[in-house]
């Protein structure tokens, strides 16, 4: 395992209101000007000594030593108010965002610096490249922003408008971990609650708007790589691809299917991964090279399920066509689990709706129960709708939609979706009740307070939530929720079923840290209609190579 250098000095840089933002610069040892690589976050550059493992998800520079050792220079920046930085910390605030563009800038001025600046990192990292380059600053040459969102209230905070426990998670058992207990550098406390701040702002308010380069994203100008991963479904995957697409500039997407949260901070500390997939892009636009990026196409994409790779003029790709599958009553057969419901191809025209209390008496673990083995059932004590046996393989790739009637007891609710692929079991072990195995594909949130849909940035099979304001249902009635479900790209194997999973809360068990609260206030019913007069619904976009 490379380590990496230390800095070759750290320098404090006057900002336009007299904070000092500290940098750690490492330089090649060559002569002569070179482009640079700038990475900015809170979680100060005194870590960067600690191993790029996935036990320290927060080290996501990308492997520094090898980008010095091809003439790179690395500014490392912590931002405003964390490590060695002066003044106070404010996720994502203005003053931090306007900083980068001046550090950017200071980056240019420098004698060993050719003028070239381009932006790389992971998560945090990855939102202040979106950040920097709607900013514009006259040096930044290119961004490759890999797994970051651009949105933090919807793809963090509030998915769905449902509150989040991940903003706690990250600010008390990360961030302030890191700021308070450096691998080296002096203490830093960080006094302000960030959790308590969100909580404040249940709805897409001034104080997230401000901090969301989605407001902004029509403005960048420059070459865009952005790269995400399908598993990151609960946190930055819709950043990278709505990134993509409202990009102004040059732009190319990538798309990863890394298995999970440690996967994906492991391949990006990977040389192998920066050699084969970033070098050609900083070469081209930081050294000036032909390395043939110009000839990539310009959406790329892994199919889950497979070793393949897609390529594309666009996202989604013109190839694929949504076809509908429709939420029945009749059972599978294939499931245990509250209701066993189907998804059939044609509308159901059976019993006409399917009714579910909570908080179910058996769920142990957020939503999830134990089965009949004893052991921990995701699948159990929530609502399932299955396919019936795929006779061949199905390919998907693209945005999907749940259109779903539903009523509830209670002035709002939560639902939690997710499309799974259910494989095929032995007849013996579902004699014992023991459910078969499955994979999570992806997943949808909505609060039915959040429902109402933001039209200037919604697509027909995509929606986008205003969140402007909770608005309650009315007990009783029934109302059609648009719900959409993040895009994706996988590919069902014969034998295996589509399964929908339905239920208004979550588990730590299948989420790890994006579980969302389950509050005093969620206790009643829920019914979801399905046939000829409310046809419930599905729709998968169906891929044809």
């Amino acid at each position: 395992m490379p380590s990496t250098p230390a800095p070759d000095k750290i320098v404090h840089i006057a900002m336009r209101d007299g904070v000092s933002i500290a940098v750690a610069v490492y330089l090649p040892k060559i002569n002569g000007r070179v482009p640079a690589l700038f990475a900015a976050s809170p979680y100060r550059f005194d870590n960067n000594i600690a191993p790029a493992v996935p036990l320290f998800l927060w080290r996501e520079t990308g492997p520094i030593e090898w980008y010095l050792s091809l003439g790179y220079a690395f500014v490392h920046m912590d931002v405003r108010g964390t490590g060695r930085s002066t003044g106070e910390y404010r996720y994502m605030c203005p003053k931090e965002q306007l900083d980068l563009a001046e550090v950017i800038e200071w980056i240019a001025i420098q004698k060993w610096s050719n003028g070239r600046i381009g932006g790389i990192g992971q998560s945090y990292y990855a939102r202040m490249q979106w950040c920097a380059a709607t900013l514009n600053p006259a040096h930044l040459s290119c961004i490759a922003p890999y797994d970051g969102n651009v949105d933090t209230y919807r793809n963090s905070a509030y998915t769905g408008g449902i509150p989040g426990d991940f903003p706690s998670i990250w600010y008390n058992q990360n961030t302030r971990v890191l700021n308070a207990n450096p691998a080296q550098g002096p203490a830093r406390h960080l006094d302000w609650d960030y959790p308590a701040e969100v909580r404040k702002h249940p709805t897409y308010d001034s104080f997230w708007k401000k901090r969301a380069a989605a407001e902004r994203l029509h403005k960048i100008q420059i070459p865009v790589f952005s790269i995400g991963v399908w598993k990151k479904v609960d946190l930055h995957l819709n950043g990278n691809i709505v990134g993509w697409q409202r990009a102004s500039g040059p732009k190319n997407l990538l798309v990863f299917g890394s298995a999970n949260v440690q996967a994906a901070v492991q391949d990006y500390s990977s040389v192998e991964f920066h050699e084969r997939y970033l070098k050609p892009f900083y070469d081209h636009y930081l050294k000036g090279l032909d390395t043939g990026w110009e000839k990539i196409p310009p959406v790329r994409w892994f199919v889950g399920g497979t070793d393949d790779i897609r390529e594309s003029n666009d996202w989604p790709p013109p190839k694929t066509r949504w076809k509908s599958f429709y939420l029945a009553a009749s059972q599978s057969g294939s499931v245990d689990s509250l209701n066993d419901g189907t998804l059939q191809n044609e509308i159901y025209k059976g019993k006409a709706f399917t009714n579910y209390q909570y908080p179910n008496p058996g769920w142990r673990i957020g939503v999830v129960g134990n089965g009949a083995d004893g052991k921990p059932d995701p699948a159990r004590r929530v609502l399932t709708f299955t396919s019936p046996v795929l006779k061949d393989t199905l390919e998907i790739a693209g945005p999907l939609k749940l259109v779903l009637y539903a009523s509830s007891s209670n002035p709002d609710t939560d639902f939690i979706v997710k499309l799974s692929e259910q494989f095929s079991q032995d007849e013996s072990q579902r004699n014992l009740g023991i459910n078969p195995r499955y994979q999570i594909v992806t997943k949808g949130w909505l609060r039915a307070s959040h429902r109402e849909l933001d039209i200037n940035h919604s697509s027909k099979f995509a929606p986008w939530y205003s969140h402007r304001k909770a608005e309650p249902i009315m007990p009783g009635k029934i109302y059609a929720f648009q719900i959409a479900i993040m895009p994706t790209a996988h590919r069902f194997t014969a034998g295996s079923r589509i399964r929908l999973e339905i239920a208004n809360g979550d588990s730590s068990l299948t989420e790890f840290v994006f579980t969302h609260e389950y509050a005093p206030w969620k206790v009643g019913h829920d019914s979801l209609y399905h046939g000829p007069r409310y046809k419930s619904r599905v729709y998968l976009p169906i891929f044809s190579s």
